[in-house]
């Protein structure tokens, strides 16, 4: 495999996902975000949101509260300091990628 493309390879796949990479990003412009909201913006449907949930949470790129909010039960999602990392890193080399991809040509 060629180096640019041995680079896209490695991506780390936790991360690159495109629902778990809307879901990251999305956790790195605020403090927290609770379920609902994240079913919103990402347009995942509440299983699939889950599930991509319970990954990152597996790797340790995030944390889940669950809480009350009056009677009404709340999840709490936020990034761990190594999600904050992971997801910089991942935006860092895509926009490196990008950008040496012009010497790409032959």
């Amino acid at each position: 495999m060629s180096e640019p493309f041995k680079q896209i390879a490695e991506l780390d796949r936790l991360v690159h996902d495109s629902s778990r990479l809307a879901i990251l990003t999305a956790l790195a412009a605020c403090t927290s975000a609770d379920f609902l909201y994240l079913a919103s913006l990402t347009g995942l449907s509440k299983g699939n949101l889950s599930s991509h949930l319970s990954k990152l949470e597996a790797g340790g790129l995030i944390t889940i509260e669950k809480r009350f909010l009056g009677k009404k039960p709340n999840t709490l999602v936020s990034l761990t300091p190594e999600g904050r990392t992971a997801i910089d890193k991942h935006w860092g080399e895509l926009e490196r990628l990008r950008q040496d991809s012009a010497s790409w040509r032959q």
